[in-house]
């Protein structure tokens, strides 16, 4: 077989397995590092450690796979559902968020399979998929691959399927057949995702300031969030999807995604009483497959007090003042504004 056959092959065993997109691009540095590093000095990672720790990983795919020469690029769909707009009480949550599975967890599998066809075809050859935790600019990568181009909110966007979707790469040791890359901006003179950014996360176009985005304070911070962060923040507990929503080229919706990735009731819209009435291990049993899990309870009530602050929820005073006594420090501080931002409304 040729490298095209070869190429054709896992791109289609790709689609079967339920990528909607998948293309290829050699395993070189990726044109776009100085913006990680330029990124890093200005302290925009925030409290995301391991990105800087492992900087040095980031330079080329090698040091994620010894020997590779190529990658497949794949795209899976996810936000299939209504958007609920939540009433007092209740929290709102990323479309990524929505289903009843964390992604790693099915993407993984998935992937598994993909890699099993690879040696297949390939037995000499080595490969490894990844998905969302490997040292590798996934985002450049995709644009190189033709999927895109990475949007002045910092999504990859694709033209005919919006920026929805999940990204993870397989590489492989054998020399694939090379997409075209993605070379022209289709953002134009639109600052959508930057005019409604609430928290003003974007310094400039292509740049996000992660210590100002709802998602980082929701899901990657831990410990206290600022005061005048907290009062931009709405009723977002886990994520925020704006700078997305926003843009012209997701206006025809999101795509078909997996059944495990489709909205379900409980996920598209929390209970924020039902939250702060559940116990470590009653959250372990709802949430511990789900993306939420990562903030742990403790994340997930921080940003729900916040919330009902923003909601202005006098109902549930007496919910945030109970919470003062047994929970953790930063939730007793989310807790303590909530309390302060509703009895000030009132009074």
């Amino acid at each position: 077989m040729t490298s095209t056959d070869i190429t054709t092959c896992l791109k289609t065993k790709a689609h079967e397995l339920g990528f909607q997109l998948a293309a290829c691009c050699p395993a070189v540095t990726p044109t776009g590092l100085h913006h990680l590093t330029h990124w890093l000095s200005e302290g925009f990672a925030g409290t995301m450690q391991y990105i800087q720790d492992r900087q040095d990983a980031y330079v080329h795919p090698r040091h994620v796979l010894q020997g590779v020469q190529s990658l497949l690029v794949l795209a899976m769909h996810y936000g299939e559902g209504d958007v609920v707009i939540p009433t007092a009480g209740e929290g709102r949550v990323a479309r990524y968020a929505w289903g009843s599975t964390d992604y790693h967890d099915l993407i993984h599998k998935r992937i598994k399979q993909l890699k099993e066809y690879h040696q297949e075809l390939l037995p000499t050859e080595q490969c490894r998929g990844v998905v969302d935790t490997a040292p590798i600019l996934e985002r450049e990568f995709a644009q190189m691959a033709g999927l895109g181009w990475v949007g002045k909110n910092t999504m990859l966007i694709h033209s005919q399927q919006g920026s929805y979707f999940f990204l993870t790469i397989l590489l492989s040791t054998a020399e694939l057949d090379y997409d075209q890359p993605s070379k022209t901006n289709h953002c134009g003179t639109c600052t959508a995702c930057l005019d409604q950014c609430p928290t003003n996360a974007f310094p400039t176009p292509f740049v996000l300031d992660a210590t100002k985005c709802i998602s980082y304070l929701t899901i990657e911070h831990r410990g206290s969030i600022p005061d005048e962060l907290k009062q931009n923040m709405g009723d977002w507990v886990f994520g925020c999807d704006i700078c997305q929503d926003v843009c012209p080229w997701n206006r025809r919706g999101p795509h078909h995604s997996e059944p495990d990735f489709i909205a379900s009731e409980r996920l598209n819209c929390l209970d924020i009483e039902q939250l702060f009435h559940s116990t470590e291990d009653a959250f372990r049993v709802s949430y511990r497959h789900t993306p939420l899990w990562r903030t742990k309870r403790d994340g997930l009530l921080r940003n729900a007090a916040i919330a009902l602050g923003n909601q202005l929820a006098v109902e549930h005073l007496d919910i945030l003042k109970d919470a003062l006594q047994v929970e953790s420090p930063s939730v007793q501080d989310a807790c303590r504004w909530a309390i302060a931002k509703i009895e000030s409304a009132i009074a």
